[in-house]
């Protein structure tokens, strides 16, 4: 890409697509095009189509979706069935149309086959079985984007990368306790206690393993592969934490280390994930910051915004 080029990121106010956009101007980019549910309903096929006939973008960073955590996806399935699919088909068919030069889409660990076909996952295993019974319904939702993406290159010649994400967190995340992911939720939850002096009850028993990525180091890959990288591409920071670990540095991070409950009768999820990291290392990409230092962040950012309102 060049600095000139016109580049649209999708879900430009959420917690990839937000820092996605700073990044990149902060890389010298001038034509960005920040697109968000004020400015484009990207379920509606029309209206999809007219903003990319106007924008015209040389590439797409497409990073909107429904998002939930584990609960919000298993008790809101239809819903995100039907909204993701509608967003990725309207995006991807829209970006052919208007003659992108190249697609980055944000995919999800979730489309991987449970049980694991093996570890660690690598990219040729997505097909292999089905998705955890949790998250079927987002994950088949994600899967027939990557589908459709190797469809349109065999009859149009589009040019795309799949970014298969670990565990993601940051500012401007969805901090939703029922609903939100894991650290995010787990981030209000400790704010919360800590203002109201009560214990804090984390969902699980804290044995779920999984690789999480700071959402700064995201951005910075998600650029590696646009400019390096096609198909379908695992991203983490290849150090697989257990929960009970990230909620350890959570309360010392904010205070509260001797105030944890744990519900054993809340689910887990699936119980270990680990990714096979070999594209990303090919173009020399290693994170820049620690899960410590991401998580340190991230607190201080809702505790500011908490103060503000914002959140």
């Amino acid at each position: 890409m060049n600095k000139t080029d016109k580049v649209m990121v999708t879900g430009a106010k959420g917690l990839v697509g937000s820092t996605i956009v700073e990044y990149l101007k902060s890389e010298g980019y001038e034509n960005i095009i920040e697109v968000g549910r004020g400015n484009c309903d990207l379920t509606d096929t029309l209206e999809t189509r007219r903003f990319f006939e106007k924008s015209t973008p040389d590439y797409v960073f497409h990073a909107a979706a429904r998002v939930y955590g584990i609960m919000g996806n298993m008790k809101n399935k239809a819903l995100s069935f039907y909204d993701n699919v509608m967003i990725n088909t309207n995006v991807v068919d829209a970006s052919q149309k208007v003659g992108v030069k190249k697609i980055t889409v944000m995919g999800t660990g979730a489309v991987y086959p449970y049980p694991s076909p093996g570890l660690p996952l690598r990219e040729d295993m997505i097909f292999m079985g089905e998705p955890h019974h949790a998250e079927n319904s987002y994950a088949h939702a994600k899967r027939a984007m990557l589908a459709m993406l190797q469809a349109y290159q065999e009859s149009y010649g589009i040019d795309w990368a799949y970014i298969v994400s670990c565990n993601l967190f940051g500012p401007r995340d969805r901090f939703d306790t029922e609903f939100g992911h894991v650290v995010p939720s787990l981030i209000k939850k400790f704010y919360d206690a800590k203002k109201n002096g009560t214990n804090v009850t984390v969902w699980g028993d804290g044995s779920a393993q999984r690789d999480f990525m700071y959402v700064k180091d995201t951005a910075r890959v998600s650029l590696k592969i646009m400019e390096n990288l096609s198909g379908p591409v695992n991203i983490g920071s290849g150090k697989v934490y257990k929960i009970r670990e990230i909620v350890d540095m959570i309360a010392d991070i904010s205070g509260m280390a001797d105030r944890v409950v744990w519900d054993a009768k809340k689910p887990n999820g699936q119980d270990y994930r680990a990714y096979d990291l070999s594209k990303i290392k090919s173009v020399n990409f290693s994170c820049s910051y620690s899960i410590r230092q991401g998580l340190e962040e991230t607190w201080d950012w809702y505790v500011s915004s908490a103060l503000k309102g914002w959140v």
